[in-house]
């Protein structure tokens, strides 16, 4: 999560006004989205080519453009396929650049900034989106609800589909009181059997990475996560329902089950860029020169015997670091718990590497010597004609 924040904020998104675009489906959508990839990725390029026509046709009315193909968008979307309770809801996050980039008469780029959108600019941009994703599932043989016309039709993964569809309902405790809520410009359009709702909110520079870390959050909070005294799990929310719902209970198996339906289908990608934000684009390399330059951090280097513990990341000078994708650990815990586990807690002075233990064993006696607790006791020897694997026994179900 941070470290794809971190990436987003220094290395793509240049320090321009932001506004973050949201868009929900109906449920069944939802269920049939969360299996299906093709699906999944028509509702997204649908949603994207709304957003740049809306983008493109405010910036030649306000700017006076001659054409709408001078103005160019750039957006970058996070799939989300979760909500508060742990549910399948998959949902678009996209962060649009506020705003076109046009083309100056000495070749360069200028970025224009645009207004808030109304609220009749948001709904048009749900209707229109809603009004396409039906025509488009009625050409194939579909409904907005996900059943399919198409006999010769079969699923990719059936499993799959069964954990998605499952509407296994969670017990609400600890209701105390109803809350109503609501967000600017909410506009949620109706197209047949097919409801969408588009949110346009959140404007601001990208200048910190604790928006990127929201919309790349992972899908459990292990704090808000405990098990109580009869076995089943509680799981806060993060904010009460409209009806006071502060929490939920659900069974070993039901968790699970979520968590299975959870997790995005294999090669799908959860991050997708657009306009000048694409890798394709011909203007991405003058747009991202505009981000945060990234600082490399002051890690020291371990010795080549522990190279292979660590990867290659090491081996690279800070300057061939800096435009590699992944971040070391101890910059990521020092940007987000500010915390430098290369200084001594005591003394203030550099760490050192002393020692690298790769064995149980190894460790181990490692612990020992620096009087922490032991580790766990030695197993003992399989019997004979009985493979000894490398995990604790499971439970029948």
């Amino acid at each position: 999560m941070s470290d794809t924040a971190v990436w987003l904020t220094e290395h793509v998104i240049p320090r321009e006004q932001i506004r973050q675009w949201v868009l929900t489906l109906p449920w069944e959508l939802r269920v049939r989205a969360g299996y299906d990839r093709q699906l999944c990725a028509l509702v997204l390029d649908t949603f994207i080519r709304e957003l740049q026509r809306s983008y493109r046709w405010r910036a030649k009315r306000e700017f006076g453009l001659p054409s709408v193909d001078d103005a160019f968008t750039g957006m970058v979307t996070v799939i989300q396929r979760f909500d508060s309770a742990l549910r399948l809801n998959v949902h678009l996050h996209t962060l649009v650049l506020d705003g076109v980039y046009v083309k100056s008469d000495d070749g360069g780029l200028r970025f224009l900034r645009l207004p808030r959108p109304s609220a009749d600019e948001v709904y048009d941009v749900a209707f229109r989106t809603a009004k396409k994703v039906v025509a488009m599932l009625e050409k194939k043989g579909r409904s907005a609800d996900g059943a399919s016309h198409d006999e010769g039709e079969s699923e990719i993964e059936p499993a799959l589909c069964r954990v998605t569809t499952l509407r296994a309902e969670h017990r609400r405790r600890g209701s105390w009181m109803v809350r109503a809520w609501a967000k600017e410009n909410v506009r949620s359009s109706s197209t047949d059997s097919t409801s969408m709702q588009a949110t346009a909110s959140t404007v601001g520079i990208v200048g910190e990475s604790s928006g990127c870390r929201y919309l790349a959050r992972p899908p459990i909070a292990m704090d808000r996560l405990t098990e109580m005294d009869d076995g089943e799990l509680r799981y806060e929310l993060k904010k009460a329902w409209r009806d006071g719902t502060r929490f939920v209970t659900l069974g070993p198996y039901e968790l699970i089950a979520r968590i299975c339906a959870m997790v995005p289908p294999p090669r799908f990608h959860m991050v997708r860029f657009h306009g000048v934000l694409a890798p394709n684009s011909r203007l991405r390399e003058r747009v991202v020169a505009s981000a945060r330059p990234y600082v490399p951090p002051n890690v020291e280097r371990p010795t080549p015997l522990q190279l292979p513990l660590f990867g290659k990341l090491f081996e690279q000078p800070d300057a061939e670091v800096s435009h590699m994708r992944r971040k070391p650990w101890a910059w990521l815990l020092r940007h987000v718990f500010a915390i430098d586990v290369n200084v001594c807690p005591k003394c203030s002075g550099r760490m050192k590497w002393r020692e690298v233990a790769l064995t149980a064993d190894a460790i181990r006696e490692g612990l020992a010597r620096a009087g922490f607790a032991r580790g766990p006791p030695k197993r003992k020897s399989a019997p004979l004609g009985q493979i000894s694997l490398p995990f604790a026994k499971m439970r029948r179900a």
